[in-house]
């Protein structure tokens, strides 16, 4: 017996002066994953997130996404958003007052387990782990840093977690945004329509996935493997699994020791 579809949410009824359908493209859904992005480019997204099964899963309800541009929240007749930095130097920092504002406006509605993430050089680099924790939270939001980044004040005072895209700056926390945002709505069920994608992928078991052939079976006088072609699935499963460990323990020798120590920490426990 198969179990019935979760339901994709319920619409949020809201007080508005306009009606909602002129604010956003989509309605509310209560209980559906939602990312809310603070950014000084809010036009950015949802960029390639709106396309193939990311942006179908969108328009299905399967998942929900807001920006929230920092720019309204400036201050004065031109609505600074930034500052020099404190002590000299160059770039500029984005203002705490103006940021403070921000994530209290998008936050306000938010409820259940919902981490305020800020996208940045210096923090946690983004693994798989963390986009199946992200994927069972109620939402996230994410502020996209520019220029110099942001006050420190911000970030303690909010105890805001810190991701990065890995070990390389760029100019904006936006693709970083996008790239998260991606990897986790992947994650929920229903957005890639097989769920045994997402158990054999890389990472998933702790290791890197193996390699992946289709027709033709001759190319260029390279050949799919044999046992691929045999029929036989549990030859099939096996080969899988031996590449998979072949591949890690040569190219990611750091997966393949914690593999290893989380194999061997099973076995101690049995």
């Amino acid at each position: 017996m198969t179990a019935p579809n979760k339901s994709h949410g319920r619409k949020a009824i809201r007080p508005s002066f306009k009606p909602r359908e002129l604010m956003t493209p989509t309605p509310d859904l209560v209980g559906v994953w939602k990312a809310k992005i603070m950014t000084l480019f809010p036009t950015a997204f949802p960029g390639v997130l709106g396309e193939s099964l990311t942006g179908k899963a969108l328009q299905e309800g399967l998942w929900q996404m807001e920006t929230v541009d920092l720019r309204q929240f400036g201050v004065g007749k031109h609505r600074n958003v930034d500052d020099t930095p404190a002590g000299g130097g160059a770039g500029m920092v984005l203002r705490p007052d103006v940021l403070g504002h921000a994530i209290e406006h998008t936050m306000a509605d938010t409820a259940g387990k919902w981490p305020l993430i800020y996208l940045s050089p210096r923090g946690r680099r983004m693994d798989q782990a963390l986009m199946q924790d992200l994927a069972q939270c109620d939402g996230v939001t994410l502020l996209c840093g520019r220029f110099e980044g942001v006050d420190e004040r911000v970030l303690e005072h909010y105890g805001i977690m810190e991701v990065s895209l890995g070990d390389f700056v760029m100019t904006g926390g936006e693709i970083a945004a996008q790239a998260l945002i991606d990897a986790t709505v992947r994650l929920i069920p229903g957005v890639l329509g097989n769920q045994a994608s997402t158990e054999e992928e890389s990472f998933s078991s702790g290791l890197l996935e193996h390699p992946q052939y289709t027709r033709p079976a001759e190319w260029k006088g390279r050949k799919i493997p044999d046992v691929l072609m045999s029929g036989h699935h549990g030859k099939i499963e096996q080969w899988r699994q031996d590449m998979s460990a072949e591949i890690t323990k040569a190219r990611r020798p750091d997966l393949w020791a914690a593999h290893e120590a989380k194999q061997q920490d099973g076995s101690d426990k049995d």
